[in-house]
């Protein structure tokens, strides 16, 4: 017998009657989603940070256009016109193209990674550009003076000196990423929101699907942030703190 079992709850189990396996699916699902959205959104950050700090005017305009924009409209928003927008391009292309007939929807998973990931992106970017600001001016001059190309001083010393400073931003843009996974669920994706609301429909108990459905997004929440306080331990060595 389980610990479910003995506390009443075997519908939160791995039982014939639990709910135990489409929860540990579900978890996955949001960590996947999460993970890849924020890889994305690392890619586009790197770009929209290294536009606004080197680029020219127009470069420099239009990543300013990114992050503001991004920032400024809602998560939600940006995921209806992904899916939308995305379906209705991907069937106008089957239908005169390829002569197909019917709606063609963009994978859940898909729209999920790139909406979290693009908008997620608006905040790394601004998170990667103040770290590069709060680097000494010294230490880029001096390695310069020692002979070092821009590619040998990005890698040996503007880089590790970036994450330095970026990592506990970072941290909180992946936390943002692992909240916006929930609303991935409006397209169909089975995440840990949507699998908390299937559940409680199910056996009409809405209260302790979600508080279970709570517990893990926190359980999730807890083990991330301890690794990137160990990242950010790690990015400190040898740097004397006040």
């Amino acid at each position: 017998m389980s610990l479910f079992d003995l506390l009443g709850l075997e519908v939160l189990g791995f039982g014939p009657r639990g709910w135990g396996w489409q929860f540990l699916a579900a978890t996955g699902m949001t960590v996947a989603v999460s993970t890849a959205g924020f890889l994305v959104g690392t890619v586009l950050g790197s770009l929209a940070a290294w536009a606004k700090l080197t680029g020219g005017r127009v470069v420099r305009g239009t990543a300013d256009a990114y992050t503001t924009v991004l920032r400024g409209i809602p998560d939600l928003l940006v995921i209806y016109l992904f899916y939308f927008g995305g379906s209705t391009l991907i069937t106008a292309i089957n239908r005169d193209w390829f002569g197909g007939q019917g709606f063609v929807s963009v994978p859940a998973f898909v729209v999920g990674m790139l909406a979290v990931g693009v908008c997620n992106g608006a905040y790394q970017a601004e998170v990667l550009r103040g770290a590069y600001l709060a680097l000494h001016k010294g230490e880029i001059e001096a390695a310069r003076a020692m002979g070092m190309g821009r590619w040998l001083a990005f890698r040996r010393v503007i880089a590790p000196q970036v994450l330095r400073f970026a990592v506990p931003g970072l941290g909180n843009c992946w936390q943002l990423c692992l909240k916006e996974s929930a609303l991935i669920s409006v397209t169909g994706l089975t995440e840990l929101l949507r699998q908390s609301f299937v559940a409680s429909r199910s056996t009409r108990e809405p209260f302790l699907f979600l508080t279970a459905g709570a517990c893990l997004y926190l359980v999730i929440t807890a083990v991330t942030t301890v690794a990137f306080s160990y990242l950010e331990r790690r990015a400190m060595r040898g740097i004397r703190r006040a």
